[in-house]
This record gives C-alpha cells, structure tokens and sequence, in this order.
C-alpha cells in the first residue's frame, strides 16, 4: 500500500492499523469467508490463470474502490468496514466484475513482491530481537482484543441471521401447513363433486337410454301407420278402378239392350205404326227419361262414394304429414337434450380439472373434446 496508496498507508499507519488485522483473512481463505460467491469465482478464475500474485492484485483494488471510505473511518470503523461494509457492496455481479477488471489492470512486479518478503522476515526478525516483551504483550493483548471483538460481532450477525432463518422457516411452515389444509379441503371437494356428477351422470345415460327407447317406440308406431296408410290408399284406388269398370260395363249393356229393343220394335210392323205416331213416343221417352234418371241417380251415389274416399284419403294424409312432423319435433327436442347433456359433461370435465390442477400447482391441459351421439335414422 505504500507505493500503491501512499495516503491510505499513511492514514493506517496513523490509526496503527496493520494489514494482517485485515488482510490476513483474505489470503488464508481466497476471499470466501465473507465476499459473495460470484466474486469469488472471479477471484479463483483469475488464481488459476495467473497465479497467487492474482491476490495482491484484488486487495488493492478492494482498497482502491474502498480508499474514500477508508480515509474517513478510525480504528473500530475501519475495521467494521473491512468486516461488514466492504463485502456487501460486491453482492452485485456487475460490481464483482468491475473489481476483477481494476485488479487486473493493476502492475506488481513479481521481482518487488520477493524483496519486500525478504524486508518483511529481516524487519520481523530485528523487531522481534529488539522488542521489549511488554510491548509485545501489548501488541499481542490488543491484536487478541481485536480478534475478540471481530469474533464477537460475527456471533451477533450469526446469531440474528440465526433468529431470523428461524423465524422465516417458521412462517413459511405455517403459510405451508394453511395451504396444505386449503389444499386437503378443496381435494375432499372435488372427490365430492366427482362422485355427484358421476351420479348425475349415471341419471342422464338412463333418461338418455328411455328417450331413445322412447323414440324407437314411436317411430316404429310412425312407420306402422305408414305403411297402414299407404295399403289402405292402395286398395282405395283399386275399389276406385273396380268402381269405373263395372260403371263403363253397365253403361255399354244398357246401350246394347236397348239397341236390341229398338231394332226388335223396329221390325214389328204394328210396334213401328204405333211408335211412327207422335204421342205413341211419349212412353218410350219417359221410360227414356226413367233409364236416365236411374242412371245419374247411380252415378251420383258412384261420384259421392268416390269424394268419401277422397276425402278419407286426404285425411289420412293429413294425419300421415302430422305424425312426421311429430316425429321431426321429438328428433329435434332429442338433438338438443343430447347437446345439453354433453355441454354439462364437457363444463363438469372441465371444472374439475382445473380445480385438480390448481390445488396441485400444475397447469391447466386442454379440456376433452365433444363426441356428438350418433343421430338416428327416421
């Protein structure tokens, strides 16, 4: 420090100040009694490249970066700032880094580091043969007294950081144990919920099961009357064309029996004197008129057979359409029970994996995906 800091020796010299009350601690464990554990990384790189002149290049640039504070400070401030100051002021990596950096620009021939070891064992030797053994005691008696004190205060801070981890350790078993209870109690929860939903659940794929059960019932009642209604038109319009030929046959024999009537009259000579008179043909026109009276009254029964069967045919087609749409509206109301269904599936699903997933401090996967029911054919 003489020649590196010429005012910071002379200002340790006045507090009598030695560098073994500070330094020593630093060469005897490589800066890891109280440094950080980035610095000393540093530190213990550097070492292995360069070799142990690397320590005198950090003691000096700790004294630099330090030389203010230092130059300001007495005997137990001094010390108390080697012991407690200095080494918090490197916590940061960025610090810790600019300090190897000023350590390594730092020149210490290696040639003066050997003749100042060799002043150091002659001066100790002379001191030692000329010291008074009072003196020494003194020295001894106040190095130990530092020593003591220094040991002190790092019992103080060990027992606060003692006390403190103590507590800390405390109050995070608590916070653990109160979470752990949170935990167990939304767990019960949930295994309650998932046994109701598989009950509800289990209720639904029975109303599910009669639903189906139930609109298997009526289509098949619908495909019944189908097929009912379709045979029963069949055989009205067969009774319809039976009704038309036997009408057609009739009129063709009444045609031709009257011919025959009229071509037997025709060749009686008397008849055809009779009916060449003018009132002689009024019998034969009213019996004309009887024929024609006859066959409309026929035809009109014929006809009104013919709108009764149409109209029970349109009835029944009317009946056919409103079973369809029947059926239609229960496939509809079964499409959308099977959807509410499914959505309250998939939301319970989904819930409850989340609920799991939360209490258990992992994150959410993606909820399960729909599967529509195959829709039955009508």
């Amino acid at each position: 420090t003489k020649e590196q800091l010429p005012d910071l020796h002379s200002h340790f010299c006045g507090l009598n100040l030695e560098a073994h009350m500070y330094a020593s601690q630093w060469f005897l464990t490589l800066f890891t009694a109280k440094f950080p554990l980035c610095m000393v990384f540093h530190i213990i790189d550097l070492l292995l490249c360069e070799g142990l002149n690397i320590i005198f290049h950090v003691a000096l640039a700790l004294l630099k970066t330090s030389k203010e504070d230092l130059l300001q400070a007495d005997f137990e401030g001094a010390l108390k700032f080697f012991r407690v100051q200095l080494p918090k002021r490197y916590r940061a990596e960025e610090n810790a880094r600019r300090l190897m950096e000023q350590a390594c620009n730092i020149k210490v021939p290696t040639k003066k580091l050997k003749k100042y070891e060799k002043e150091y064992h002659t001066v100790r030797e002379s001191q030692l043969q000329q010291e008074d053994p009072m003196d020494r005691y003194k020295r001894e008696n106040r190095r130990l007294q530092e020593a003591s004190m220094r040991l002190e205060q790092e019992n103080d801070d060990l027992a606060h950081e003692l006390v403190t981890s103590k507590i800390a350790l405390r109050n995070d078993l608590d916070q653990a144990e109160d979470k752990a209870d949170v935990l167990n109690k939304e767990l019960l929860l949930t295994k309650q919920r998932l046994v109701e939903t598989e009950e509800e659940k289990r209720k639904q794929e029975e109303e599910t099961a009669q639903l189906k059960e139930v609109f298997r019932k009526q289509l098949e009642k619908a495909e019944y009357e189908i097929k009912k209604t379709t045979a029963i038109i069949a055989e009205y319009k067969q009774i319809c064309s039976q009704l038309s030929t036997r009408l057609e046959k009739q009129q063709a024999a009444s045609k031709e029996e009257l011919e025959v009537v009229k071509g037997k009259m025709m060749a009686c000579k008397h008849c055809s004197d009779i009916f060449s008179k003018e009132g002689a043909l009024k019998p034969a026109a009213i019996n004309r008129e009887d024929q024609g009276i006859e066959s409309d009254d026929e035809k009109d029964s014929l006809r009104k057979q013919l709108r009764e069967m149409e109209l029970e045919l349109a009835q029944t087609k009317l009946q056919l359409v409103e079973a369809k749409c029947k059926i239609q509206e229960l496939e509809h109301q079964r499409g959308a029970l099977m959807n509410e269904i499914q959505a309250a599936k998939n939301s319970w699903f989904s819930k409850t994996l989340n609920s799991i997933k939360t209490a258990t401090g992992t994150q959410p996967l993606p909820p399960p995906q729909a599967t529509q029911p195959p829709k039955e054919s009508t």
